[in-house]
């Protein structure tokens, strides 16, 4: 295939009125992630794309979350935001289009956002984080927001976010993207199941991060623990086989040599697409990947799909 023909589905732009709400909302970047925002613009992100051989970027918002437990300042900063990224679509439809933030926890105030963004900005879908404020993916108080996602067929991007209570005295407390990111969205995602998201709500097109995080793993031991705790009257019986069917996943971090095999153990190549977490990865590094990825023979045959073919699908179709 033509390696240059590629969508991103896992990509950070740092609008202006991001850097500017996080202030407002009081909330420090480096305190919350371990490391400061990356330097971003259109223009080095089209060069970018350029060199890596992507054309298409979908654009959504990195952590930290935008909410600080105020939800209209979350819901104004939100609104902000989501404007600002839909001005770089109205000027490059080519080569963006972007998944709305939502002030969650809020469900009045994220309802709010998906109909502007979605109606009136035309955003492709929504990004959400794998916890707002303590409160994960499967909470039954985001079960108003779960119901118009589904009403809309919406396609949902997962990006981790720090969890509210962790170890600080150990270097995965200190800096997210070693531990917690991963741990973060395997946590959010087995609430999910638990809570049977994918089942009742069988119409959202989610998309979980980092070459699936842990799940390849854990999967397997929930199935034994859930069945367990099912019969002991502990937790509802649940299908995890139904649960995680349709889920999508992107292969931002580092896919190879083993993410992506063990990816592929548990979904298969109709279900992945291509993420360069760009800019919070080096744009170097991110080339050099996706280059080995491409000349790796084990993937000649799902490299058009992982690319373009499952990308097409989510932008520009619906269940």
């Amino acid at each position: 295939m033509n390696s240059k023909n590629c969508i991103d589905f896992h990509t950070h732009p740092i609008p202006a009125s991001f850097v500017s709400g996080l202030q407002e909302l009081g909330i420090d970047a480096i305190e919350e992630d371990g490391f400061p925002l990356p330097k971003w613009s259109v223009e080095d992100h089209l060069a970018f794309m350029k060199d890596a051989g992507i054309t298409h970027s979908v654009l959504t918002l990195p952590t930290p979350h935008i909410h600080n437990g105020d939800d209209e300042k979350g819901l104004a900063v939100s609104h902000r935001i989501n404007q600002e990224m839909a001005s770089y679509v109205q000027q490059d439809p080519e080569h963006f289009s972007f998944c709305a933030c939502l002030p969650l926890p809020y469900a009045e105030g994220s309802l709010q956002e998906i109909s502007y963004a979605m109606d009136q900005l035309h955003a492709v879908g929504v990004k959400v984080p794998t916890n707002a404020n303590g409160i994960y993916l499967g909470d039954p108080m985001l079960d108003p927001v779960m119901e118009e996602l589904n009403r809309r067929k919406a396609l949902v991007i997962i990006h981790p976010c720090r969890a509210r209570q962790i170890p600080r005295n150990v270097i995965t407390g200190k800096v997210m993207a070693i531990y917690e990111y991963p741990a973060d969205t395997t946590r959010a995602v087995l609430n999910m199941i638990a809570n049977r998201i994918m089942t009742r709500f069988p119409d959202i097109r989610w998309i979980v991060p980092h070459t699936g995080s842990f799940l390849a793993y854990e999967l397997q031991r929930f199935k034994g623990v859930s069945g367990i705790l099912a019969n002991l009257k502990m937790m509802e019986p649940v299908s995890i086989d139904d649960e995680v069917g349709n889920l999508y996943y992107d292969i931002a971090g580092d896919p190879e040599p083993h993410a992506l095999e063990m990816l592929l153990k548990i979904t298969d190549a109709d279900h992945i697409v291509y993420g360069s977490d760009w800019p919070h990865s080096p744009a170097k590094v991110i080339i050099a990947k996706k280059n080995h990825l491409e000349n790796n023979p084990a993937y000649t045959g799902l490299i058009n799909k992982i690319y373009k073919e499952n990308g097409d699908r989510l932008i520009h179709e619906k269940k």
